[in-house]
């Protein structure tokens, strides 16, 4: 991304070959298992979404979509060839190449940022970072590796036999070493469900969720003697919030992972299934196409980096410091921040460590909730984020978005 210049004036002005978002699309998130989208395939969502990006962008052609990219981690052979038949599904032509990416939690992050790269080096003018992740489908069979290495399980290298931990436990581990205690985790948990709670009675999650039309099975949980016929129902609300979650009901809530741990189920996120869908093309293709109207964001810039495994969640900490740096940036030039909330305790560390805990006071951080109230689908949540902070900023203004 050599063409983006440094400083916060360079970023917020607007140049030809800026990568820009026209659309930032999101499935409802529901609860595995017990959730409206408990009957969904992942390339069930992930249909929902493109084709809602087509219907939210009625005067693009969908051959000027040129690639896709969609962030899985549990989908089997990888989800890519699921994923190919949604696309197609959907009457996108087969001109239009899609592919699928794994990193973890952050997959849909990294398929929205390597449209971005193809798009800012000239590769492509438009594509579709996405994400799609059915938990309940998948979570329990290929959640870790069962067919291992056997060596790897022995390995005289700590990190590698800590990369399948459970991430309950890494958890516990950053609450342990950095002080996280649970009461602070559990009013974090609170606040999470609360604002969650609040922009989903205000109507703020509406704009950017696809509904999802899915067929339940007949007699499934009603527990009667008399099996109930199939049902179709069109999913369109989050259904994870704890509505009334308070400090107190959160410390009621037993340790998941240890007996004298203080990982909860109300302080961490769910499992839940989802998907998502970011629309970005080169403004110049924006304008060619007479689409500058639909620019709801600019793509600013990306990085990653690495942290010790057995410490899982804390990589914001240290990702974002190296972004803004790279930018030429300070914490102080930024309004609103989405930090993905795996734990509390992770997301309470990040906040801790980047000194943000005024703008968290301030309500400037995740002030719609995060996955700790909406759930955690691993390939999805990324794009949901991103859904989430462009509907926030939308009428503010705002053209510039940081990842």
């Amino acid at each position: 991304m050599a063409q983006f210049q440094r400083g916060l004036k360079n970023i917020l002005q607007k140049h030809p070959n800026d990568v820009v978002f026209l659309s930032a699309l999101r499935t409802p998130i529901t609860r595995s298992y017990k959730g409206g989208l408990r009957n969904a395939y992942p390339e069930q969502m992930l249909a929902a979404v493109l084709s809602a990006t087509l219907t939210q962008n009625p005067n693009l052609p969908p051959s000027a979509i040129q690639d896709v990219a969609v962030g899985t981690v549990l989908s089997e052979l990888g989800g890519s060839k699921a994923a190919r038949m949604a696309l197609n599904h959907v009457r996108y032509p087969s001109s239009t190449s899609l592919y699928t990416v794994n990193r973890a939690c952050a997959s849909s992050l990294q398929a929205i940022t390597t449209i971005a790269d193809s798009i800012s080096v000239g590769r492509i003018g438009m594509g579709i970072g996405a994400g799609m992740e059915s938990m309940t489908k998948n979570y329990g069979s290929k959640a870790v590796p069962t067919q291992l290495w056997p060596e790897l399980k022995e390995s005289p290298v700590r990190d590698a036999r800590d990369c399948i931990m459970p991430m309950g436990i890494t958890s516990e581990n950053v609450a342990e070493r950095y002080g996280i205690s649970r009461a602070d985790q559990d009013v974090f948990g609170a606040a999470s469900h609360n604002r969650a709670s609040k922009a989903q009675k205000e109507g703020l999650f509406d704009k950017e969720i696809a509904p999802v039309t899915v067929t339940n099975p007949p007699g499934e949980g009603d527990g009667s003697p008399t099996p109930q016929p199939a049902e179709t129902v069109k999913v369109s609300k989050d259904d994870g919030i704890r509505y009334n979650a308070s400090t107190e009901s959160m410390g009621k809530l037993k340790p998941v992972f240890k007996e004298t741990g203080t990982t909860t189920a109300g302080n961490s996120s769910q499992i839940s299934d989802g998907a998502a869908s970011a629309l970005m093309c080169r403004r110049s293709t924006a304008t060619s196409l007479g689409l500058e109207s639909s620019i709801i964001g600019k793509f600013a810039g990306s990085t990653v980096v690495g942290v010790a495994p057995d410490e899982m969640g804390i990589g914001p900490a240290y990702a974002i410091p190296a972004l803004l740096d790279s930018m030429g940036i300070s914490i102080e030039d930024v309004g609103v921040w989405e930090i993905n909330e795996a734990f509390a305790s992770q997301a309470l560390y990040c906040v801790r460590k980047l000194g943000l805990e005024k703008e968290m006071e301030e309500g400037k951080i995740n002030p719609r909730g995060g996955a700790v109230a909406l759930g955690h689908p691993l390939g999805a949540t990324g794009g949901r984020m991103v859904s989430t902070i462009l509907g926030e900023m939308g009428g503010g203004g705002l053209e510039s978005l940081v990842l």
